[in-house]
């Protein structure tokens, strides 16, 4: 289920249902005028989850932690990635490449 979300999807958030890193991520991303898929997992379903989204990025890659961000099918990372990358101003060219913005 999981992994059909990651590919389908130009830009998916995972995050937590009702957590504000998950909320900023989003806001920043429809800002920017991006409509991001997002996959607010439930509590119950956060490991489960968790193990889906591990085994997509491989051992290589750590540990996840919500929210995490998928952009053309790859992991890109967190709000702290998120973050600084629009602060450089390299997120918009990196979501025009993935499909996720027009303009």
């Amino acid at each position: 289920m999981v992994l059909n979300m990651v590919s389908e999807n130009a830009i998916i958030v995972f995050g937590r249902r009702g957590c504000c890193m998950s909320h900023v991520v989003k806001r920043l991303l429809l800002g920017l005028g991006v409509n991001p898929a997002v996959y607010e997992v439930e509590e119950k379903d956060e490991v489960d989850v968790t193990r889906e989204l591990e085994t997509i990025i491989g051992e290589k890659q750590g540990k996840v932690q919500f929210p995490t961000v998928f952009i053309g099918g790859k992991l890109f990372g967190g709000l702290d990635r998120i973050m600084a990358t629009h602060i450089s101003g390299e997120l918009v060219p990196i979501l025009k490449e993935a499909g996720a913005l027009w303009l």
